[in-house]
């Protein structure tokens, strides 16, 4: 975890879960040999290039953002850089300032199909 009010300069590489409260001036890179998350609550900044598995953001990015499994953009979310992801989920409120790229090999099809209840009757 980095507390609300620290800031680090620079880049950091994470494997399993890392949580920010506080500022990175830098890019944060998840290793790809195990399952990451990567939590960046609202008192947070980036300001770099994010790279992990699962992604949940509710403060402020400044920079690309590479979720190789599952954004989650939460009412707080500012983005201002392309996205690109597997999966995305996007809460009312949560605003991006750039490019929203679906990561290759993300099937459509491969996921279970939505039905309206007015399909229903």
């Amino acid at each position: 975890m980095i507390a609300e009010g620290s800031q680090i300069d620079g880049n950091i590489s994470f494997t399993d879960g890392l949580r920010i409260d506080g500022a990175i001036v830098g890019n944060l890179y998840a290793k790809t040999d195990k399952a990451s998350i990567l939590v960046i609550s609202e008192t947070a900044t980036v300001i770099g290039e994010i790279h992990a598995d699962h992604i949940i953001i509710n403060g402020a990015v400044k920079g690309p953002v590479h979720a190789r499994l599952m954004l989650e953009l939460q009412p707080k979310a500012r983005i201002h850089g392309d996205v690109h992801y597997a999966a995305l989920e996007m809460h009312q409120g949560a605003i991006i300032a750039g490019q929203l790229h679906p990561l290759a090999g993300a099937d459509a099809e491969a996921k279970p199909v939505l039905k309206l209840a007015a399909n229903n009757a």
